[in-house]
């Protein structure tokens, strides 16, 4: 719910006054040939598998030789190393045994690739997805970002946690599983898509072309430190305006100041929580962050007179709300802070507006939902004595993922798990090998519980 502030609590009281297109050259005679470099071992499986059969064990340097080549591939979000990427996905599906293809978008100028891994029997469908794009390298990196470095139990690159190591970690969970030559009763789909940093449109893309139309459950694999996430809020980017009176410096007791008004408003906006919230755990999924403020005078808020009272304010941040939830209410508590900023600076006018045309959808799933107690089981399986995190977790529950779109668009039951997450989106961004390769193991049990 609201956490409304009171009126006179207001802060100046207390003052006295009197990225341009990359080609991306991909030379594919240095992947090693994954049919032949990923030879599983096997144990024998839990009871809760077919006894039948075993379960196969991933090569973990070949597994690791996959990601390595994912990283080198310089994939920025809306380049043509989306391309190269895309491209070579298909083509080490190919070189495995999957039927796969590419599906173009946005006027046929990227593509998602997809491979399908078809079922023998009436089992249920899975689909596992994941992006390709990349965010760009920032300032402080002390290692190469497409290196790939393996170093003390740890691989790097840009990319590595948000996302190709869940990229990797299922396309490797498939191959391991095929070179066993166990045999699925249900379809597996891979998907890879791009654009997701750009609200999604590429999985968005794949549900209007019917492509996953079939699965029963599916698993995102976005960076959650191998914990299954069963919600996620929606974002919705807000600009706020703030006019005010302005004056010389000399008589600023006459001038109602837009900048001393923000400095009041953004303290209101990252307490905030948003009204109709129908549970606690979706209230928790609320954030409002103030990411951008700029004053001066006038609309182009000119900086070059500041002994002169700023008359205009900018102020852009991002709020997160839950499943069930809307923008409505969003603008809502939007509206009641800048009432409560209005009434200290009785001058004040404000407008708020929505600058996010669509984005990513919140997600839930029920925690005692199959997908996520099947999750849970591998996850005890692969770590025993362990119980998998499971729920309305932080900071997961602020990100967005395409498990949104699948869940609104498809109604389609699922789960956030991947690894990476604690070294997501900073200088030398990293995964500890360890859960990479466990989140292969988990998905291979996975895999045999759901479509076996």
């Amino acid at each position: 719910m609201y956490d409304s502030v009171a009126a006179s609590n207001c802060s100046h009281d207390r003052i006295k006054t009197t990225t341009p297109t990359i080609t991306i050259s991909l030379n594919l005679s240095t992947i090693p040939n994954p049919s032949t470099v990923l030879s599983p071992n096997t144990h024998t499986m839990s009871s809760s598998l077919s006894s039948s059969s075993a379960i196969p064990e991933p090569n973990t340097e070949a597994c690791l030789g996959v990601l390595q080549k994912l990283i080198q591939i310089k994939s920025y979000s809306k380049t043509d190393g989306e391309l190269a990427a895309t491209s070579h996905m298909v083509i080490i599906m190919r070189s495995i045994g999957l039927d796969s293809k590419l599906f173009k978008f946005d006027n046929d100028t990227r593509q998602n690739a997809v491979g399908v891994w078809k079922g023998k029997g009436k089992g249920k469908n899975l689909l596992f997805n994941g992006h390709l794009d990349t965010n760009p390298v920032t300032e402080g990196w002390t290692v190469d970002p497409w290196g790939g470095l393996i170093r003390d139990g740890m691989i790097y690159g840009i990319g590595v946690s948000n996302m190709k190591s869940g990229c990797a970690a299922y396309f490797c969970a498939v191959q391991t599983l095929l070179a066993s030559g166990w045999k699925p009763s249900g379809d597996i789909t891979l998907t890879f898509v791009v654009g997701e940093l750009q609200g999604g449109v590429g999985t968005a893309a794949l549900i209007e072309q019917g492509v996953c139309d079939n699965a029963d459950y599916f698993v995102n694999c976005e960076p959650s430190d191998l914990k299954a996430i069963t919600m996620h809020a929606e974002s919705q980017i807000f600009r706020i305006e703030l006019t005010g009176v302005t004056r010389h410096m000399s008589k600023r007791e006459e001038a109602t100041d837009a900048l001393l008004a923000a400095t009041d408003l953004i303290p209101r906006l990252t307490d905030l929580t948003f009204p109709n919230a129908k549970n606690e755990d979706v209230e928790s999924c609320n954030r409002c962050h103030v990411g951008v403020v700029r004053a001066g005078l006038g609309r182009e808020m000119a900086d070059w007179r500041p002994p002169q009272v700023a008359d205009f304010a900018v102020i852009r941040g991002a709020a997160r709300f839950g499943p069930g939830q809307t923008p409505s209410d969003v603008r809502s508590a939007l509206d009641k802070a800048c009432q409560q900023t209005r009434d200290c600076f009785p001058s004040l006018q404000y407008e708020i507006t929505f600058e996010q045309a669509d984005g990513m959808p919140s997600f839930e799933v029920p925690k005692d939902a199959y997908i996520v107690k099947a999750l849970n089981k591998v996850y005890e399986q692969v770590r025993p004595n362990q119980t998998q995190p499971t729920g309305v977790l932080k900071p997961q529950c602020f990100y967005g993922s395409d498990a949104g779109h699948l869940y609104e668009k498809l109604g389609m039951e699922g789960i956030v798990c991947g690894p990476g997450g604690k070294y997501n989106t900073m200088p030398d961004e990293r995964v500890e090998i360890v859960d990479y390769v466990d989140c292969i193991k988990m998905f291979i049990r996975l895999i045999m519980d759901v479509c076996g």
